[in-house]
């Protein structure tokens, strides 16, 4: 199923081809500061379809990017690598509004262990 998802301005807008049925709850110090729900998908199921304002925040061992939107501030997606070597997105779920998040099972992750 194709979703729409943005940052609470619009200003980093995107597309995911994804059919969710989880969501990661992880305690990394930050996910937990930014109340991220993620799902990851491979990086050919995401298009970017605007990010005039997005940033791009990195720490630790720089394997992710984090990214943000520099005017309103929410943080929609994450790109890396899947352990296998593949490029991956890891979706805020809340940031795509037809996601019913009530229906996901949530799979805790202990991030601030690894």
């Amino acid at each position: 199923m194709l979703h729409e998802g943005s940052c609470h301005c619009g200003d980093i807008a995107f597309t995911v081809e994804a059919d969710f049925t989880e969501g990661l709850d992880c305690n990394c110090s930050m996910c937990r500061r930014r109340g991220a729900l993620l799902a990851f998908v491979p990086s050919t199921a995401f298009e970017l379809k605007s990010g005039k304002h997005v940033g791009t925040y990195s720490f630790n061992t720089h394997k992710l990017q984090h990214h943000f939107c520099t005017t309103c501030g929410i943080a929609p997606f994450t790109e890396g690598q899947a352990p296998d070597g593949t490029a991956t997105r890891a979706i805020n779920l809340r940031c795509v509004p037809d996601v019913d998040l009530d229906s996901l099972k949530i799979v805790k992750w202990d991030g601030a262990s690894h």
